[in-house]
């Protein structure tokens, strides 16, 4: 959530010319999205050690190439191909889970489709709203159910013992 918050913050000063705070609340929300990042390795590890561990690399790659593009040291990589790499897996992993909803992991990797697709500008710029707005909805979903709900913690246990075994 905080980094919900951190992120539209940003785009808030960025959206009013006030772009050196959009920059800072920006360093601010990649921090979160790191801690994020290595959170959901530790979920996921009993889910599939290996794709987990794969996936907090694209997280942390697209926070790294985000900060770099920040301070306009990176031009050709865009932080979506990471993140869409990083939502694709974290929604395979929620789909092999058996502690979270199947809607979730659905969401999730569909949503990492959409990221993916801005690797082809001319795809992105015809369905940029879409792929947004689906991104938002898979991400703000697992965020809410996370608040609310949470995992099951019982089952991950299971799933964890398993893995361990």
């Amino acid at each position: 959530m905080l980094y919900f918050l951190t992120a539209i913050l940003a785009q808030f000063f960025v959206s009013r010319g006030l772009g050196v705070y959009g920059d800072a609340v920006n360093l601010i929300a990649y921090g979160f999205y790191v801690v994020l990042t290595l959170l959901f390795y530790y979920m996921f590890k009993p889910v599939n050690k290996s794709l987990s561990l794969l996936a907090a690399f694209f997280g942390l790659m697209g926070c790294a190439v985000g900060v770099l593009d920040l301070f306009h040291r990176v031009s050709s990589l865009s932080p979506l191909l990471f993140f869409g790499f990083y939502c694709l897996l974290i929604g395979y992993l929620i789909l092999r889970s058996i502690f979270l909803p199947r809607l979730l992991g659905w969401l999730l990797a569909f949503a990492g489709l959409g990221w993916l697709m801005f690797l082809s500008p001319p795809i992105a710029k015809y369905l940029s709203l879409y792929i947004e707005v689906l991104g938002i909805l898979a991400e703000a979903s697992l965020m809410l159910w996370l608040l609310v709900r949470g995992v099951n913690v019982q089952r991950w246990k299971e799933q964890a013992n398993a893995a361990r075994s």
